[in-house]
């Protein structure tokens, strides 16, 4: 298997694990079962990681590596910044009471934006983060001819 398929397994992975927390956050599970699951994750992608064939590390691939990274991390800083300080900013948000009516409890924010989905939303982006790298890295091997063969 190749490094790029191995990084696809692994965020798929990642979001089917972010899915399973959700859901057993729902189901009100011990956190036991949810340390269980994450541990057999783990196991799972180093099996599948000694299944990968090019583990080259020439110069070529370090190149690629080094840019992918690099333009991973300068895409997703935005992105994640973004999300991140619009959901600040709507937890901060207090609500308003004109004077004379009684103090109730507020309304509640949606289940969208409460502030437990968007610490799941958040934790899916950076499970998204992986399929960003391993585009970048098809894109910069396209570019310093990785998949080349030069056989001498």
């Amino acid at each position: 298997m190749k490094k790029n398929i191995f990084y696809i397994i692994v965020g798929c992975i990642a979001i089917a694990l972010v899915a399973l927390f959700w859901y057993s956050d729902l189901l009100m599970m011990p956190p036991f079962m949810i340390a269980v699951t994450f541990v057999v994750a783990v196991l799972a992608i180093y099996l599948i990681r000694r299944k990968v064939i090019d583990l080259k590390e020439d110069e070529r691939d370090v190149k690629i590596t080094e840019q992918a990274v690099l333009r991973t991390m300068q895409v997703f800083w935005v992105v994640f910044f973004a999300f991140s300080i619009g959901a600040v900013m709507h937890l901060l948000r207090s609500p308003s009471f004109p004077p004379g009516i009684p103090m109730g409890p507020p309304p509640g924010p949606s289940e969208l934006l409460s502030p437990r989905m968007i610490g799941f939303v958040q934790l899916g982006l950076l499970c998204l983060m992986i399929f960003l790298y391993v585009g970048f890295r098809i894109y910069y091997a396209g570019i310093y001819g990785d998949w080349e063969t030069d056989e001498e």
